[in-house]
């Protein structure tokens, strides 16, 4: 396989230049190292082999780190430094990765298949045997936003930032790619950190990743077409902040707007792309859900009753209100009052 040869050698047989060890018996220096080129994290050894025989080489790519790596004993990996704001994408080349996905479902990589983790975003645990291998990409959260902008036209939320999945694979546009970018790296070595080289495959690694980041996140149900799942303007957030503090005092669109500092058909605009929906529309649903929950709260014995609550939410028609609030909640707001004493 290629990419087991990735980063020790140039075209002509000759070593390429590294500007650290690239062996290490010493765990504090692996951690050194490690900490540079990916974050910080807590690595612990697996079984009886406790002395590590590390392989380390990397090369720059644009503001991407691409890494050639090995313990030479099987380790657990966790506890990654989110404050690093790095995402890893993870390759097996040798051995076996143990990606846990979630708190007690794993994903194992076969040889030729990446793992991508934001880990600036999520958690991530990752357990080596003693054979592994991998080719690794560290991405800054930030530069993956800046090609999601301009690839998607948005930049998605962190529901898509914190999907773990696997990607690529034997025979895949992905794996390709990334034998693409080690042959490039081969042939000129000393001109992937800055130049134009470095910036097209930075650009077309991302690009690609994000394709099918977003490939895999649709198949779990999570669907990037959708204005939810974008990060939507500091003033739209402000707005619905502003909204669901005030939503009993029934705002007015022109009040909320110059509360945020916004127009009014910015802000109608606005909340349309991000949010799939109108300012009036959110502030109806935090009306329903003040007198839900004020009802929920209420002890149905203290006299308070379903028009004296929906007054206090706007809502001056009790049929009116009765009606919308079914449709919402499937029950009666009088049902909801007296649930407490069923």
């Amino acid at each position: 396989m290629l990419l087991e040869q990735a980063l020790l050698t140039d075209v002509s047989g000759k070593p390429i230049q590294q500007h650290h060890k690239n062996f290490s018996t010493e765990w504090d220096e692996i951690s050194d190292w490690s900490d540079r080129v990916y974050m910080p994290y807590r690595v612990c050894p697996v079984g009886q082999a406790i002395k590590p025989c590390a392989s380390m080489h990397s090369s720059s790519i644009g503001e991407l780190t691409l890494t050639r790596f090995a313990y030479g004993v099987a380790v657990s990996i966790d506890d990654f430094s989110p404050d690093a704001g790095n995402a890893l994408l993870l390759t097996t080349v040798r051995g076996n990765a143990r990606h846990w996905a979630q708190r007690s479902v794993t994903e194992d990589t076969a040889v030729g298949e990446s793992f991508i983790a934001d880990c600036s975003r999520v958690d991530y645990r990752i357990d080596l045997d003693p054979d592994h291998l991998q080719l690794n990409l560290t991405i800054p959260h930030a530069v993956l936003e800046r090609m999601a902008q301009q690839w998607f036209g948005f930049v998605p939320d962190d529901r898509f930032w914190r999907h773990k999945c696997v990607l690529g694979g034997v025979g895949s546009s992905w794996l390709s790619l990334l034998e693409y970018t080690v042959r490039c790296v081969a042939e000129a070595p000393g001109h992937m950190a800055e130049g134009r080289m470095g910036a097209h495959l930075e650009h077309n690694l991302c690009v690609h990743l994000l394709q099918e980041w977003a490939s895999r996140a649709g198949r779990a149900g999570l669907d990037l077409s959708s204005p939810m799942n974008r990060i939507a303007p500091r003033f739209v957030r402000a707005a619905e902040e502003f909204m669901s503090a005030n939503a009993a005092n029934l705002p007015t669109l022109a009040e909320v707007a110059g509360a945020v500092g916004t127009s009014v058909r910015s802000l109608s605009g606005a909340f349309s792309r991000f949010r799939g929906m109108t300012p009036g529309a959110f502030l109806r649903e935090q009306r329903l859900q003040g007198a839900h929950r004020d009802l929920l709260a209420t002890d149905p014995q203290s006299g308070t009753t379903v028009a004296v609550i929906a007054s206090r939410w706007g809502y001056l028609n009790l049929g009116e209100f009765a009606g919308i609030y079914r449709r919402r909640f499937g029950e009666l707001p009088s049902h909801t009052l007296h649930r407490r004493l069923r």
